[in-house]
């Protein structure tokens, strides 16, 4: 192989390899939590296969716990590098959830509902945002318009479980979101 052909495996190797990638600078408080007393915890970007899919931040409050995610509000903002369906981001989604859990087949079809009433087709430079509201559920907001709220506390857990349980698919996502968070 020559030499020129090297770096160029290397790079496709090591975007395969390495699937997220820890943001340095800080992501802007997006609108919809100008209320929320929330700070900047952590960011990354995922990819799959070499494919990037979105940036992703996570706002807390200021004495986050990890190990109660769901006990305390937060945001998560992902901003897509891609397109996806509604459908296909719902069925990922309902897939992920069910990592942490079985999940009973009416509230499966329950929530697949739910999250395509709120969930809109995604283009590329979308941002899709979740406020979890402990005691309450998560509220939507795409492209900073209200998409709608899902009243039930177990969806609101293990929907954004999917990216801060220890039981999540993309742990160093996970941790990179989590930033100094103990």
């Amino acid at each position: 192989m020559t030499l020129i052909r090297w770096p160029i495996l290397l790079a496709l190797l090591l975007a395969l390899v390495l699937p997220v990638q820890a943001q340095r600078s800080a992501a802007p408080v997006p609108p919809e939590l100008a209320q929320a007393e929330l700070v900047p915890r952590g960011q990354a970007r995922l990819r799959v296969w070499g494919f990037e899919v979105y940036d992703a931040s996570l706002w807390s409050s200021p004495g986050f716990a990890a190990d109660a995610f769901d006990a305390q509000p937060l945001a998560l903002e992902l901003r897509y590098l891609r397109d996806f369906s509604a459908q296909d981001i719902a069925q990922r989604s309902l897939k992920e959830m069910q990592r942490q859990g079985a999940l009973k087949p009416e509230q499966e079809k329950r929530w697949l509902g739910e999250m395509l009433r709120v969930f809109p087709d995604i283009r590329k430079g979308d941002r899709l945002l979740g406020l979890h509201r402990p005691g309450q559920g998560a509220v939507f907001w795409f492209n900073g318009q209200p998409r709608g709220e899902i009243r039930d506390t177990d969806f609101s857990r293990l929907f954004f479980g999917i990216w801060l349980s220890p039981r999540t698919s993309e742990p160093a996502l996970r941790s990179a979101l989590l930033g100094s968070a103990p």
